[in-house]
């Protein structure tokens, strides 16, 4: 392991990421507001990070995103120990009510992705995508962009036509420690069948550590075993998955910006 980038969530966590990388040299930092700080965040989050990208030491944007899978009335729906509501089908105050705050937080994640999307395209930095339970809305925004934009989907865990969906589009996937899992199966097939050259390893620290180490915090170090784990379903080396994974990093995050 010799370079870590460390990811911000929201400003604060992205001004620490560059204090980070600027003090250390085998650190670099990605900076951006997770679409789940979306009710916290400021309306304008460019302005902030785009002061924060004049460190030669941030080498993409993000997370950054879309998050559907903690959305209002499903969080409202939990605390009341009730199914959720669907507003469509039911037209009672509280289901209505449910809808609008939906709406509006999905609103508010949309415009703060595409705010740091133009960003990168401003900064003609390459972007960490997050997508949970909203995959068509993700896309849609994407294609508005074409090849202005570059990203690669961190912890994927789709299917294999997702996957071939986001690299037709120009992006990258990357895989965590659930390619280690003993669920983790189907993510493991699309490892063993995507092309060499059109994904990444990573952590995703501090969720997700490897196969030995679940259930507890995620370290750097562990990537290497999320790489066995795909060298094995691929029937190739370590060493095979490493260099093409290392060749794809330094592409998409051009370290020598630093």
């Amino acid at each position: 392991m010799t370079r870590i980038i460390t990811i911000g969530t929201s400003i604060e966590s992205s001004r620490r990421a560059v204090d980070l990388a600027e003090k250390y040299p085998s650190i670099y930092a990605a900076i951006g507001v997770h679409p789940t700080y979306a009710e916290q965040a400021n309306e304008d989050v460019t302005t902030p990070l785009r002061a924060l990208a004049k460190s030669p030491r941030v080498v993409a944007i993000g997370e950054t995103g879309l998050d559907y899978h903690h959305l209002p009335s499903v969080e409202a729906a939990k605390k009341k120990n009730v199914q959720v509501f669907n507003a469509l089908q039911s037209g009672t105050e509280e289901q209505l009510e449910a809808s609008i705050e939906d709406g509006a937080y999905k609103s508010k994640q949309a415009d703060l992705f595409q705010q740091q999307l133009d960003l990168a395209v401003e900064l003609r930095l390459n972007v960490i995508i997050h997508q949970r339970d909203a995959w068509d809305d993700t896309l849609e925004i994407l294609r508005n962009y074409g090849r202005q934009i570059s990203g690669v989907f961190h912890c994927f865990g789709g299917t294999l036509e997702q996957a071939n969906e986001v690299l037709d589009l120009g992006h990258l996937i990357s895989f965590t420690g659930i390619v280690t899992f003993k669920n983790g199966a189907a993510v493991r097939a699309v490892a063993a069948r995507v092309p060499l050259d059109t994904f990444m390893v990573e952590t995703d620290c501090p969720y997700l550590a490897p196969g030995p180490f679940r259930g507890k915090r995620c370290e750097p170090a562990h990537t290497r075993l999320v790489a066995e784990s795909i060298a094995a379903a691929r029937g190739i080396s370590l060493e095979e998955v490493a260099r093409a994974t290392t060749a794809t990093a330094e592409e998409f995050f051009r370290f020598d910006r630093a």
